[in-house]
């Protein structure tokens, strides 16, 4: 038996981490390297790549909660749906339950945004059951340039298969061009 996490055993902080651990399924924007550090704000959040993989059953599609909202990237975001016969590809992270609070704020959980939601995710290391977020008050609204490029690009440096990469780049865009988060990053990788 294991002990708990709050045990008084003399254990490192990483074996406690190890231990306690969430596998979370990311399939947007925050595959691309930058994204953490220029978008949300999860420095105290301690993520570990684990693999990349594949959800059956679900396409990725791009919305917005509110029919008429905006958001920092102008226009829509990624969510996942049931859709059978479909896949969505994403990279599985790691990371301690301890910042399963953190986690959920960061991804709108508490303003009822998004609900997270458990998947299955066929990797080369077998079937891992992840935490990943749908979109609530689903609005389909085409993403902006900038956003399908970060998607994009994070899917191409985790090494996700070419004919996905492929999918992914023929996605329609809203043709916006002004500001965006992209710039951050941009700035933030430089």
């Amino acid at each position: 038996m294991f002990p708990s996490a709050n045990s008084d055993l003399n254990i490192s902080e990483d074996v406690r981490r190890c231990l306690w651990s969430l596998h979370v399924f990311r399939f947007w924007e925050q595959l691309a390297e930058g994204k953490i550090a220029a978008g949300k704000p999860l420095c105290d959040i301690l993520y570990h790549r684990s693999t990349e993989g594949r959800s059956s059953d679900y396409e990725l599609n791009f919305g917005m909660w509110e029919k008429h909202g905006d958001n920092a990237w102008h226009g829509g975001v990624a969510t996942i749906e049931c859709c059978p016969g479909s896949e969505v590809w994403g990279v599985i992270w790691t990371l301690s339950n301890e910042d399963l609070t953190s986690l959920d704020n960061q991804e709108g959980v508490n303003l009822g945004l998004y609900t997270p939601l458990e998947v299955s995710v066929e990797t080369d290391k077998g079937l891992m059951l992840c935490r990943t977020y749908q979109m609530n008050n689903f609005h389909a609204c085409r993403p902006s340039p900038q956003y399908k490029q970060v998607v994009c690009l994070g899917a191409e440096q985790n090494g996700l298969p070419a004919e996905y990469l492929k999918r992914l780049e023929v996605i329609q865009t809203n043709s916006y061009s002004g500001p965006s988060v992209l710039d951050r990053i941009r700035t933030v990788t430089k």
